[in-house]
């Protein structure tokens, strides 16, 4: 019997959390679905992800209005998926004039961001009930960082004045995506990290660079962050609880990898890799939120790149559903 696909059988609402990390941080979370952050200031407002559709982003505006009345500014894409990115139009009768992005991601939004859309649309009907409202892909109107920094330096970071509060964003190094962008506010210690970290959700992967991600874990661990807003998963507070977030991403991703290798070592199939890393992946993360829809993109994403394919492969719908019949059965 075939797993329904993907997140087709998730239609439950989720109970929605918007609550204080500081001065001027808020976590806007949702039992596992993708969260946003918001940062405000004394003039202007910056949000960390747009979610899913402008409908969606009606509500997360009105949370915000229910503790500030400054301008939303800035949005910031942390990665070009559509859950993060498709409601952003909706900020802009709010004020918002810059939608800010990496290089990295705007290269992804060019190259994949059509056929991922109607790819995401497809996996989560819930996030996408009224996708009517979506103009179309989201596009950044200021593109921060290109081309590859040299060892030690940060790349094209942008420090953002909100009135009060100092904004850094910045693109750590290539993980979830190869765009991946963070924002962080230094002076208070809290870290808006986009899918980069994960807590008690399922790690997609499906994007990822595998090798490359524990390396950027390793930089944000490095700021010694005393909150974080992870991309799923609750926020959480208190320097050993980040890096509780970020050491469960690490080893998703960790285990994932070796489990590829060993495959590809062997000579194994996709089919057979999917069984030999379930092997090592249900019995850690088997009861967690999304798992069983991010499974078998990660093993499809971690089979690859373990064979050579650097360069992730693009999905579509037409590929998903292949993908899924092949190995959700």
């Amino acid at each position: 019997m075939t797993k329904a696909f993907a997140s087709q059988a998730d239609l439950d609402d989720k109970k929605i959390t918007f609550e204080q990390l500081s001065a001027h941080c808020w976590a806007y979370t949702a039992e596992g679905d993708p969260n946003s952050g918001v940062i405000i200031g004394d003039k202007f407002i910056m949000v960390s992800d747009a979610t899913a559709t402008p409908a969606m982003a009606r509500d997360l505006i009105a949370r915000i209005r229910s503790v500030s009345d400054k301008p939303i500014k800035y949005v910031l894409l942390t990665h070009y998926h559509a859950v993060r990115v498709l409601g952003a139009s909706a900020f802009a009768a709010e004020g918002a004039t810059e939608v800010i992005a990496s290089q990295g991601t705007l290269d992804l939004i060019v190259e994949r961001g059509q056929q991922d859309m109607q790819s995401e649309m497809e996996r989560f009907p819930r996030l996408f009930r009224n996708a009517e409202s979506v103009p179309g892909l989201t596009w950044p109107t200021l593109v921060i960082g290109g081309g590859e920094p040299a060892r030690g330096e940060v790349p094209g970071k942008l420090t953002l004045d909100l009135g009060g509060v100092k904004v850094q964003v910045w693109h750590p190094g290539p993980g979830h995506t190869r765009g991946d962008t963070i924002a962080w506010i230094e002076e208070e210690k809290v870290l808006f990290s986009g899918d980069l970290v994960e807590y008690e959700a399922g790690v997609y992967t499906g994007d990822a660079h595998l090798e490359e991600w524990p390396a950027t874990l390793e930089a944000l661990r490095a700021l010694k962050a005393e909150a974080i807003v992870p991309g799923r998963g609750e926020a959480m507070k208190g320097q050993a609880a980040v890096n509780q977030a970020i050491a469960y991403t690490q080893r998703w991703v960790e285990t994932l990898y070796a489990a590829a290798r060993e495959a590809a070592a062997a000579g194994m199939d996709l089919k057979a890799s999917m069984a030999h890393t379930r092997k090592s992946m249900d019995p850690l993360f088997g009861h967690v939120f999304i798992y069983e829809h991010c499974l078998p993109f990660d093993v499809s994403r971690a089979y690859d790149e373990a064979r050579g394919i650097k360069n992730p492969r693009i999905w579509t719908a037409e590929r998903d559903k292949e993908m899924w019949a092949s190995l959700q059965a």
